[in-house]
């Protein structure tokens, strides 16, 4: 089993072996160029906060970006397949609208 630590801006690799539990094994391994080191330090200094933090900020903004894109690239593949254009669009979400206001949602 392997997984990673971080500690500031260095990650370590753990390879724990299963046969010895508590044999650990690690190798080092620098995550961050110095300037975006230094750019996080920066920032975390400029919002009082530890670096760690801003970047398991920034981690999580760009996974929830990822997740949109692919969300939309899923969506637009749909209406591709349905033949839906950009130039429908208004005119379904007012159809729908309609509809809804006229089952009282």
């Amino acid at each position: 089993m392997a997984f990673w630590l971080t500690r500031g801006f260095r990650a370590t690799r753990v390879a724990v072996d299963n046969e010895n539990v508590g044999v650990v094994m690690t190798t080092p391994k620098t995550m961050l160029s110095d300037e975006s080191q230094q750019q996080i330090e920066q920032l975390a200094r400029e919002q009082q906060r530890e670096p760690g933090e801003v970047l398991e900020e920034a981690v999580r903004r760009y996974a929830a970006a990822c997740r949109l894109e692919r969300f939309a690239d899923k969506m637009g593949q749909r209406a591709r397949d349905k033949g839906i254009r950009e130039e429908d669009v208004p005119r379904l979400v007012e159809e729908v609208r309609r509809e809804n206001a006229e089952r009282g949602r």
